[in-house]
């Protein structure tokens, strides 16, 4: 491979927003790609999803979403917008590439190493492999004597396989609370959903105002300062649920996001839950000597199914775990434009979950990475006159 192209580690819309910037500002870039298509975690989501931001608003640099995907944009559409982007900018993506280690190259510059055996060398490296990366799967003692389907939400698709059957729901994020909603409204017989740390909940859209617009004004605001808006337009948008077992969150809602959880946005939880149709109960803490959940409160009952949205770890440590650029959580030190000191070159991208929208935040942090890109191609330039 010509050793000269920015290597972008990843195609999905973080490595491919990079990828566009950097070949508007004239600089080839090599997107390598694990699987054999781009937006790979978009197809693999289950089927119901939709984007929590607008289409207005989710653009990446330079092609806008089609108004014709609407204003919620839908998975399937996502994965079209994805490769549409590919085609449109010519992205060069070099697919069935799994990257497994980067290493510091003799004389500058970094080596990837690949599964299958190759040594890929650039001077500059951004990698674009996403936050949601890793599935985490439950570690509750005695899982093992469960005697129905436990899976984790990442292997859920719809909500056919669960029609008439009891179904626990674990995790009350946006994926827990989105996925307990799809087997209400697949018919599921009885569904419930075991909460260990109460959400905060958002209205995806108030008289036409998007919640990512206030997450947008008010990003830059300090914490506490959006706790207090956040308290107020709380009880003014969403019920007191604390008579069916979901109270109000007693931490900041941007207290939460700082510590990386994002506000739950309400796509049916409410109704389901003020209906009885959804059940919040206490988290789950094992399973007893015939397999019955076990909930913090003691509750116990034995459910046909669990689906558990216990969330994702960045995978990051393979890759570069030795190179002292991760901190204790496995998320970058320095993020986006920034290198730092010890690894000059390799740019990180997607690493974070801001309520102002992951899309957006990507579209802005793709273009600030590709201008940072070609300042320093600049400078090695006019070091070699």
């Amino acid at each position: 491979m010509d050793p000269s192209p920015v290597l972008v580690i990843g195609a999905g819309p973080a490595g491919l927003a990079v990828a566009a910037s950097l070949g508007r500002r004239g600089i080839r870039a090599v997107v390598l790609e694990r699987t054999d298509d781009v937006g790979a975690s978009w197809r693999h989501h289950y089927e119901r999803l939709h984007l929590h931001t607008t289409r207005r608003w989710s653009g990446l640099p330079g092609l806008p979403i089609p108004r014709r995907f609407g204003r919620w944009v839908a998975r399937a559409d996502v994965v079209r917008y994805l490769e549409t982007y590919a085609a449109h900018h010519g992205i060069e993506v070099r697919t069935g590439v799994e990257v497994t280690r980067i290493a510091r190259a003799d004389g500058g510059g970094w080596v990837l190493e690949t599964a299958a055996g190759e040594a890929l060398r650039g001077p500059t490296v951004v990698i674009a492999t996403g936050y949601n990366h890793t599935p985490v799967p439950p570690s509750w003692p005695g899982a093992e004597r469960f005697p129905g389907e436990l899976l984790h939400a990442s292997a859920y698709r719809d909500a056919s396989p669960y029609r008439g059957r009891d179904v626990l729901v674990v995790g009350a994020g946006n994926t827990g609370a989105e996925i307990a909603v799809d087997l209400v409204e697949g018919g599921a017989a009885r569904v419930r959903l075991a909460i260990r740390t109460v959400p905060h909940i958002v209205r995806r859209s108030r008289l036409g105002w998007p919640a990512q617009g206030t997450g947008i004004l008010v990003r830059h605001l300090p914490v506490p300062v959006v706790d207090r808006i956040a308290v107020v337009t709380s009880r003014l948008e969403v019920p007191d649920l604390s008579a069916y077992g979901l109270p109000r969150p007693t931490t900041g809602l941007y207290s939460r996001v700082m510590e990386g959880s994002v506000p739950l946005q309400d796509v049916g939880l409410i109704a389901g839950v003020r209906a009885g149709r959804i059940e919040p109960v206490a988290a789950v803490e094992s399973f007893g000597p015939d397999g019955e959940v076990v909930l913090a409160d003691g509750s116990r009952f034995t459910p046909d199914a669990i689906i558990a949205a216990t969330g994702y770890r960045r995978g990051l440590e393979p890759l570069v775990g030795d190179l002292g650029v991760l901190d204790e959580r496995g998320l970058p030190r320095v993020h986006g434009a920034r290198t730092a000191p010890s690894a000059p070159g390799l740019h990180f991208t997607g690493y974070t979950n801001p309520i102002s929208g992951m899309f957006r935040e990507l579209r802005l942090d793709a273009d600030r990475i590709a201008a940072a890109i070609h300042r320093a191609a600049g400078k090695r330039s006019d070091e070699t006159i």
